[in-house]
């Protein structure tokens, strides 16, 4: 998530602890512990789109294991950290003019014994500086409330696109929170040439009112979807 650089005096910094697990084998269980402040600028705090993304993680878990991930718009990380957890190559990524989004994704790092293990990038939506065509192919492209502000929704396509086009099997997940039929993105991803699976949550456990314990609010307007190229 990309926000207003400028603190506010009313900061809280806090800690918060999700729990991935499974209910038929108990003894597979994660947590991953998330530093957040909350603050008027809106990329410090888990929104909910995150959990869901990382749930679906979870459910893919040994799938991801040793797969190359970015997560686009990081911000606190939820889930490329869980992703590099499971055993996934992980780059985290947000926006290369905004330092205090990159503090905060390395915050999450220390917060879970991962500073050595993960990359972290400047990376803004829209812009490819020399620097992005040095990255490596991935393949998953992670983006958590990334279409959150209809003006960035062609930037961050347009990044997608780019990873996209790098690797033959890339995909992205997506998870996004719809806020009115009016910010759709199924045309809009016919328009840049993409295919769109629509993942039910039910399919990985995230239909509930909590997820991994978050307890946050508006799930039942969040979608998860899988983008390839056509």
């Amino acid at each position: 998530m990309q926000f207003d650089e400028t603190p506010s005096s009313q900061s809280v910094e806090s800690l918060k602890v999700f729990t991935f697990k499974d209910e038929e084998e108990t003894e597979n269980e994660i947590e991953v512990k998330i530093p957040e402040v909350v603050d008027p600028a809106y990329g410090m705090y888990v929104w909910p789109s995150a959990p869901v993304l990382a749930q679906y993680i979870w459910k893919k878990r040994k799938w991801i294991f040793g797969k190359r991930v970015l997560e686009l718009g990081a911000g606190t990380a939820l889930p490329g950290i869980l992703a590099a957890i499971c055993g996934a190559v992980v780059t985290l990524s947000d926006h290369s003019r905004y330092p205090r989004c990159l503090e905060n994704c390395l915050k999450s790092c220390q917060a879970n014994d991962l500073r050595d293990s993960v990359d972290i990038v400047g990376l803004s939506w829209g812009e490819f500086p020399p620097g992005i065509f040095q990255l490596p192919t991935f393949d998953v492209i992670l983006a958590s409330d990334c279409f959150y502000d209809t003006k960035d929704f062609e930037n961050v396509l347009a990044t997608i696109v780019f990873f996209l086009e790098k690797g033959t099997t890339t995909r992205c997940w997506i998870g996004y929170q719809e806020r009115s039929s009016d910010r759709s993105l199924d045309q809009l991803l016919i328009r840049w040439g993409l295919h769109c699976l629509h993942i039910p949550l039910g399919v990985f456990g995230a239909d509930g009112p909590s997820v991994a314990g978050s307890n946050l609010p508006g799930h039942h307007s969040i979608q998860l979807l899988e983008i390839t190229q056509l």
